[in-house]
């Protein structure tokens, strides 16, 4: 297996890719997000503040993994600022159970300090939290959402 990082080439691979991850997390694909989709993936990549990591066998797509850096003010408990949020994990049924999403959480910790980060938060689904829990993430109270 190659992991390798994603490129402006791969934008359409990508927009599949998070396509088939909600839908596997169990949300109702009732609306179409290609050109959404599109734009972001083009500018992130483009603006270098996201981080997606593909892994490859036989020249397939098998899995995936990203990272979102984000900038925040420094404070006391975070002194860059910089945030990370992991997203777009997603490792096709055939090679769940292997280690993959490990081995690509461990690269996105990895890149995530090479930027300077030093927080990482994000949502877990039902099949990715026992993954995440065993790499060492905890829940947290720390976030209020508002939807627009």
């Amino acid at each position: 297996m190659k992991y390798r990082k994603a490129n402006l080439n791969d934008i359409n691979k990508l927009i599949g890719l998070r396509k088939k991850q909600l839908v596997d997390e169990g949300i109702e694909p009732n609306i179409d997000i290609d050109t959404e989709l599109y734009k972001f993936f083009k500018n992130k990549l483009s603006e270098g503040t996201l981080i997606q990591l593909l892994v490859e066998d036989n020249e397939a797509i098998i899995a995936c993994g990203a990272i979102i850096i984000y900038d925040f003010p420094p404070s006391y408990t975070n002194k860059t600022g910089k945030k990370g949020y992991i997203t777009n994990m997603f490792t096709s049924e055939d090679y769940r159970g292997q280690g993959i999403a490990t081995g690509l959480l461990k690269k996105l910790v990895d890149e995530a300090k090479e930027l300077g980060v030093s927080k990482l938060w994000l949502g877990a689904s039902k099949l990715g939290r026992p993954v995440y829990k065993k790499f060492g993430f905890k829940e947290t109270d720390e976030w209020l959402e508002l939807n627009l």
